[in-house]
């Protein structure tokens, strides 16, 4: 069990998924966690013993807010969690520039505000650390190598994983004391990956279960990701047992990318 007691973490799209079930990881190792999410993340926080605000990760306002939220809840901020994200699969002739732009906007410009805005927050009390401050960034395994259909949420993560490995990069070279990394998972078994699964299967006639189904056996372990498997790695990063990782990119993803 890594220890983060005395820390305060923020975690963006925390009301389900690979968001709620870190907040609670983060929760279960000490820390005090603010979820923040454009649904209701009230059953989260309250599971957690947090606090919950609306945010809207594409609103800079939100940011500032978030933030602020933060120090007046809990005394400060240490971990920045850019897990909010959206996620869809067309073929590129099929896909509208406004839907493109949206992608970008809410995966890209989100991870962005988040770093302007946390960065000087976490940056107060990072030296009271051993391993500093941290921040983690959502990639996927979409950041790394090209999907059939995934054009634009390709652009989103590999976009992602280079921002990380630019704002490590600045952070230890300011001398700021805090570590920037991204992690990639594979297919997770969460409500957005059941959605679109769902969406995709409409589009192509299969079933939804013989889509999860086919989405399983693409890893070479033989079944989808939980999202404990992710919460367990970002809690690893936001630990001092972490504390010479930064600019890394962590692949959980049951050996997908591995061949």
């Amino acid at each position: 069990m890594q220890d983060l007691k005395g820390r305060v973490a923020l975690v963006t799209g925390g009301a389900r998924g690979i968001g709620a079930a870190t907040a609670k990881a983060l929760a279960a190792a000490g820390a005090k966690v603010v979820v923040t999410d454009f649904n209701d993340g009230t059953a989260t926080a309250e599971a957690v013993g947090g606090a919950y605000l609306k945010h809207d990760v594409t609103v800079e306002a939100d940011w500032i807010a978030a933030v602020a939220f933060a120090r007046e809840t809990f005394g400060g901020l240490d971990i920045l969690v850019n897990n909010a994200g959206i996620f869809w699969m067309k073929p590129i002739v099929d896909t509208a520039l406004e839907d493109f732009r949206r992608m970008q906007q809410v995966n890209v410009e989100g991870v962005f505000l988040g770093l302007k805005h946390a960065i000087p927050a976490i940056a107060e009390r990072a030296q009271q650390w051993d391993g500093g401050g941290s921040i983690i960034n959502l990639s996927s395994v979409a950041g790394l190598v090209g999907q059939a259909g995934g054009l634009a949420y390709n652009a989103s993560k590999g976009a992602v994983r280079l921002m990380t490995k630019a704002a490590a990069l600045e952070c230890a070279r300011g001398g700021l004391k805090i570590r920037v990394n991204s992690v990639h998972p594979g297919i997770i078994d969460t409500p957005m990956m059941a959605g679109a699964a769902a969406a995709i299967a409409e589009r192509t006639g299969e079933g939804s279960n013989s889509m999860m189904e086919r989405f399983a056996q693409s890893h070479p372990m033989g079944r989808l990701g939980r999202d404990i498997d992710i919460a367990n790695a970002i809690v690893f990063l936001a630990s001092d047992g972490a504390a010479f990782m930064t600019g890394s990119e962590v692949v959980v993803d049951g050996g997908m990318t591995a061949s």
